[in-house]
């Protein structure tokens, strides 16, 4: 059988496609469309020419009516201690995305964005102040993982995904969820689906959702504050899907799928930092398989907030460990490369 394409056919983007739609939309043999993603996903190949076990009339066909690559990486920047680097990408039609590649110690973790902006408008976000434009198609969500982690020695590891990049996952649904499956493919990074993570600010609809996915990917929700008069004023959704609604379908998942849940709260100073604001958010919580990961605030220039004082975190952690609640304190990084969601394209925007 012989690759095929009609000459007016619009041109496949391929990293959007598993190894049997690769298969069909090229009218290939299945070892053949194994063989072109394995070049894309394991190999990080996206010159046609370079795919030598390729025919020479697939690469010819490949070149006439085939994207390899979505993505141009347009910046590249890495933290001075070498903890972080964040790349800036430019899409087909000009928009630009960012993602984030963290290091510790053996472990890789990369961030990677979901939509190009947000509609949500968090009071502390950068991507927010940009505005939504589009979704991200799943070959441009999966190829920022294939990026960052070019020239990683990943000594047979694979790396660890969150979706917590720009965007919210759930308004990209499907998108999302086909990138997530594009990625545990074993002819491609063949990511475990317990080291792949989606967080959600709160999109209900989205929770009850994901909980109907037959898998081990994880679920975290962006909380940030415990009592809704101040989430409404961080998080704008909260005065859809109020705590009281948020929770009920945080338990509902839970109770489905027993799995565990992770919560984020980033900590803004003399906002959501104190013992009181602790002690709400161990009562929200109490009862759920969960972990709280407490994260000092990365600046944003133009927000107004600020991160609060290494020892205004410790005691936040210690407060809820108390209450009987696993905390886990996290250190901010990437601060020298404006790693914090949306902040390099945002002060690129801006040049």
């Amino acid at each position: 059988m012989n690759p095929t394409i009609e000459p007016t056919a619009p041109k496949i983007t391929l990293t959007d496609l598993t190894p049997a739609e690769l298969t069909e939309s090229l009218n290939l043999k299945p070892f053949q469309g194994k063989q072109i993603f394995r070049w894309l996903h394991q190999r990080r190949v996206f010159d046609f020419e370079a795919m030598t076990d390729l025919s020479k009339d697939l690469r010819r066909v490949l070149a006439e009516r085939c994207v390899a690559a979505q993505l141009t990486l347009l910046t590249l920047n890495e933290a001075s201690d070498a903890t972080a680097k964040k790349a800036l990408f430019e899409l087909r039609d000009g928009q630009t995305v960012e993602s984030v590649l963290l290091r510790d110690r053996d472990r890789l973790t990369v961030c990677v964005s979901s939509q190009v902006g947000c509609a949500l408008n968090c009071a502390f976000c950068a991507t927010g102040q940009s505005g939504f434009v589009r979704d991200l198609s799943p070959g441009e969500i999966v190829e920022q993982v294939l990026h960052l982690i070019a020239d990683e020695d990943l000594q047979g590891r694979t790396p660890n995904v969150v979706y917590m990049g720009m965007g919210e996952p759930f308004r990209n649904y499907d998108a999302v969820m086909k990138s997530i499956r594009l990625l545990m493919l074993e002819e491609g990074v063949g990511v475990g689906a317990r080291k792949i993570t989606v967080s959600t600010v709160g999109d209900v609809e989205g929770i009850r959702r994901f909980a109907k996915e037959d898998w081990q990917v994880r679920l975290a929700v962006s909380l940030h504050a415990a009592n809704d008069e101040l989430r409404s004023q961080l998080v704008p959704l909260n005065k859809r899907y109020p705590l009281t609604e948020l929770f009920a379908a945080i338990r509902e998942y839970a109770a489905v799928t027993g799995r565990h849940v992770s919560f984020e709260w980033v900590l803004l100073q003399g906002v959501n930092d104190n013992g009181q604001h602790a002690n709400e958010l161990a009562d929200l919580v109490r009862g759920i398989d969960a972990t709280v990961n407490v994260i000092p605030y990365n600046a944003v220039t133009g927000t107004g907030f600020e991160s609060p004082a290494r020892k205004v975190c410790d005691a936040f952690c210690e407060t809820l460990i108390r209450r009987g609640i696993n905390a886990i304190p996290r250190q901010e990084r990437g601060g020298d490369i404006d790693a914090a969601c949306g902040q390099l394209r945002l002060r690129s925007m801006k040049r």
